[in-house]
């Protein structure tokens, strides 16, 4: 009987290190190679041995660039993987700016911690460097939106548009034993930028994820709420700070704060972008324009926006204004880079303000904010809060409960099975029953390290 089988080997009762492995007639095909974030006992997972020799895949599928679902790859091919990693275009384009990105962090990091004496280990070790980030590049084999390709001998595969950041894909996966559909991180449809995930595609199995499936985004006007943010601030002679994703989320903030300067909403001062891999990631948002529901102009005119601080010097002048500004800093959650910096100089002052846009994993600095953190840690210091700490969730580039669910009831016939993962363990069960009581499909939670076998009805 024709089979393959599925194992979970990451983003299972949790929301990153997403990595799947597909086996099929002794050829192995891993979906995603992502690293795990927030607490410190999943960040170690990144230093643990894989469950597989990474020197017997045969190939490597990316739903998209997010490091949680990228970032392994350049450890992966270190440890003797060189088969193909298929991706979009703009993916590619992404990985490009973001792992070596990520090596460097991880180096820099590694260096601070050795001169600082805050590390536990002696000597503090990157867990690959941008050398190694740069190497694994050459791996990648970009595919366009709907082009049918050989993934493994019998197991052909297709990418389709999934929203969420340029170049996002859903996997979908055909053999003999049936069809198999790994949804990544589904986009929203009314996302500012992006536009909404393609159908699902009928599938006997699908992989789906959980991260917002037991919640829903504000339905208020992103516009009005980011704008009384900005003047309560600036009234108070304040920085809004801005930790963000340099990949998606710094681009969509650009474009919402050029049509709040436009219109008149916000006062004119200086919007600063301190993010090397943002900067790219916005050239490469507008050279992939197909990928986005913005016009040229439009575009053009949220690119052109920021001041850029490109150099470690600007970085570091800009833990030094005294007249209101907006920066927006790498990472999102506030987990490294230069926002780190940043939060040291203005998280004591309570005229400033952190403004988080979205999901904060557990565990994270940005997490812990938001629960009402009085201090900070960074690079070994406990850093008082004073400043004002405040969300616009509506901003995230993950689709909520309601649109999963009126995503799936796109699909044209019911799938055998679902798994849901990449999510916390009460999002990915509150999104289960309601998929039991909409749909009746069956449907689990994946559990880590679970093998499945899948085979023709």
């Amino acid at each position: 009987m024709s089979s393959f089988s599925l194992q979970f080997l990451g983003a299972a009762g949790t929301v990153t290190g997403s990595r799947y492995l597909v086996e099929s007639h002794g050829r192995r095909l891993l979906v995603d190679c992502g690293l795990f974030q927030g607490f410190k006992p999943l960040r170690l997972r990144n230093r643990a041995p894989l469950p597989i020799d990474p020197a017997s895949l045969d190939a490597v599928i990316l739903t998209h660039a997010h490091l949680d679902h990228s970032g392994y790859l350049p450890l992966l091919a270190r440890l003797g993987f060189d088969g193909p990693v298929y991706c979009t275009p703009a993916t590619r384009d992404l990985c490009g700016i973001l792992l070596p990105d990520s090596g460097h962090l991880q180096e820099e990091d590694a260096r601070y911690a050795n001169r600082m004496g805050f590390s536990r280990h002696h000597p503090a070790l990157p867990l690959y460097t941008e050398t190694d980030a740069r190497a694994c590049l050459q791996l990648l084999q970009p595919v366009e939106f709907g082009r049918t390709f050989e993934a493994l001998p019998g197991l052909s595969a297709s990418l389709r548009y999934a929203g969420h950041i340029m170049g996002a894909s859903m996997v979908y996966l055909q053999s003999a034993a049936g069809t198999l559909l790994f949804s990544g991180d589904l986009g929203r449809p009314t996302d500012a930028v992006m536009r909404p995930p393609d159908p699902p595609p009928a599938a006997d199995w699908l992989v789906l994820e959980s991260t917002y499936g037991d919640r829903l985004h504000s339905d208020d006007d992103v516009l009005e709420r980011l704008a009384a943010i900005i003047c309560r601030t600036i009234e108070r002679r304040g920085i809004v700070l801005i930790p963000s994703f340099a990949v998606g989320r710094a681009q969509t903030l650009l474009v919402l704060l050029d049509r709040l300067r436009r219109s008149g909403r916000i006062p004119s001062v200086p919007i600063y972008l301190n993010s090397p891999m943002a900067v790219e990631a916005t050239r490469v948002f507008w050279e992939h324009r197909d990928g986005h529901r913005l016009s040229e102009a439009e575009c053009e005119s949220a690119c052109r926006l920021p001041r850029v601080a490109a150099t470690v010097e600007q970085s570091k002048a800009l833990n030094r204004l005294r007249e209101p500004a907006i920066i927006i800093a790498a990472s999102g959650m506030a987990t490294g880079g230069r926002v780190l910096h940043q939060m040291k100089a203005y998280a004591p002052d309570p005229r400033n303000t952190l403004l988080f846009a979205g999901f904060q994993a557990g565990g994270t600095r940005g997490a812990k904010l938001l629960a009402g953190a009085s201090t900070v840690r960074i690079h070994g210091e406990d850093i008082p809060v004073r400043a004002e700490v405040a969300n616009i969730d509506m901003l995230s580039a993950h689709a909520d409960r309601d649109e999963i669910l009126a995503w799936l009831a796109q699909m044209p016939a019911q799938p055998r099975q679902i798994w849901l993962t990449h999510g916390e363990p009460t999002a990915t069960d509150t999104l289960r029953l309601a998929i039991d009581q909409r749909f009746g499909w069956a449907c689990e939670a994946a559990d880590d390290q679970q093998r499945v076998v899948l085979d023709a009805a």
